[in-house]
């Protein structure tokens, strides 16, 4: 019975976020035909990359884990890709007054898109958290969901502004290191790295342990 339930309500959010997707990919279309212009067709791309880690997880809760999918595997996999969810609320830096769309259709166009990419990310986070939860304590996943939020937004600095995406990693791994190392080792150096990190992670946590606390007592 509860196998069915799980089932049900992994379908269920699944069809949400579909719909989601759809509107946000309808109103990047229909802005683009009104105005002519390509300006926010980037975002579809964005939503993808934010897609990929709720992808990873619902392989994981769909078919579970086997001797060829370890869990340290899934867990780099999804992490490297996690960042990319709540990354889309920071192209709300491309809003402008004076654009080809009403200010307000631009909002609810960039809005939507981090919403949605954000539910991705969350969604995935707590398949992640049950995962863990059969291998430590529930005080210990705790403490890893709140690292990887601020993991994930110290992934959003650097993509945002240093423009490392997560296929670097493979193709100038160099690079990329060496981008983070500096940041660790002389963090006063690098104030709006850290000043960003730290507020955008207790933004994270307060959003998503927010979500997770509702869901919790309507079950």
């Amino acid at each position: 019975m509860l196998n069915t339930l799980t089932k049900l309500g992994r379908r269920n959010t699944t069809i949400l976020l579909i719909a989601m997707s759809l509107f946000c990919f309808g109103l990047s279309i229909a802005r683009y035909l009104i105005t002519d212009t390509k300006t926010f067709l980037f975002l579809n791309w964005n939503l993808f990359l934010a897609f990929i880690p709720w992808l990873l997880s619902t392989i994981w809760v769909v078919k579970g884990l086997n001797k060829q999918t370890p869990l340290v595997l899934l867990m780099m996999a999804w992490l490297l890709f996690f960042p990319n969810s709540p990354y889309i609320l920071t192209d709300l830096f491309h809003l402008q007054l004076k654009s080809a769309a009403p200010i307000w259709f631009d909002l609810i166009l960039i809005l939507s898109f981090a919403w949605t990419g954000l539910m991705y990310g969350f969604i995935s986070l707590m398949d992640i958290t049950t995962l863990l939860k059969k291998y430590i304590s529930e005080r210990s996943t705790t403490i890893i969901t709140v690292l990887y939020l601020f993991l994930a937004s110290f992934g959003v600095y650097l993509g945002r502004y240093l423009r490392w995406n997560s296929w670097d990693i493979i193709s100038n791994p160099l690079g990329l290191f060496s981008d983070i190392i500096n940041r660790f080792i002389d963090p006063f150096s690098h104030p709006r790295t850290w000043g960003m990190t730290i507020l955008l992670g207790i933004l994270l946590n307060m959003m998503f342990f927010s979500i997770r606390l509702l869901s919790e007592n309507k079950h």
